[in-house]
């Protein structure tokens, strides 16, 4: 099991382990979640998925078994910016607009988490370490990227987890239900976390 952090200028270096993290992406969101979201040529995508992001993989091989998407707040594509703020904004009509107690940052010390997951073919007995590594993996990435802080929607749950997982997180938002799930939109400081 191994950790690797994508972008458009080194995908070239590893094989179809990109396609591979849209395809587990198709599987979890649409297929899994049935969520409406875009699709082609069995890979699930949006507007976000720009040279600006990131993405982390944890795979075995060409066997995708987490992933997520790190996007800077300052990106900007055509009305698009990042998904937080979009849905502030009032752009993506199934993300609640009241998501954030505050304004949504446009600062580059500050990246957006989004499309977080698990594939459901990763086996119950090396969820946690995988769970640890997709963490481990995205603090490391935000951090050599500059960001001192790190926005997302994750589960409502994340008060019983994080500190587990080694994260200084806090609530940035009420809880929301949307998509069929409990969430929330969260800070976490990766500017103090240590791994």
């Amino acid at each position: 099991m191994q950790t690797t952090t994508l972008s458009f200028a080194n995908m070239h270096n590893h094989g179809e382990l990109m396609a591979n993290l849209f395809r587990a992406r198709r599987d979890s969101f649409i297929l899994r979640n049935q969520w409406d979201l875009p699709e082609a040529l069995g890979m699930e995508y949006d507007q976000y998925d720009t040279p600006a992001s990131r993405w982390i993989a944890v795979h075995d091989g060409p066997q995708i078994l987490a992933g997520i998407r790190l996007t800077p707040t300052t990106a900007r594509c055509g009305i698009y910016t990042y998904m937080i703020r979009d849905a502030q904004r009032g752009l993506l009509e199934t993300i609640p607009s009241d998501l954030l107690d505050f304004e949504a940052p446009i600062d580059r010390d500050i990246w957006e988490s989004s499309r977080v997951f698990v594939s459901n073919d990763t086996p119950m007995a090396i969820r946690r370490r995988v769970h640890a590594l997709l963490i481990t993996e995205m603090t490391k990435a935000a951090q050599e990227l500059g960001a001192k802080k790190v926005i997302g929607i994750i589960p409502a749950n994340w008060p019983r987890w994080a500190g587990r997982c080694g994260l200084d997180v806090s609530a940035a938002g009420r809880v929301l239900e949307f998509e069929g799930y409990d969430s929330q939109c969260v800070s976490i400081n990766v500017a103090a976390t240590h791994h």
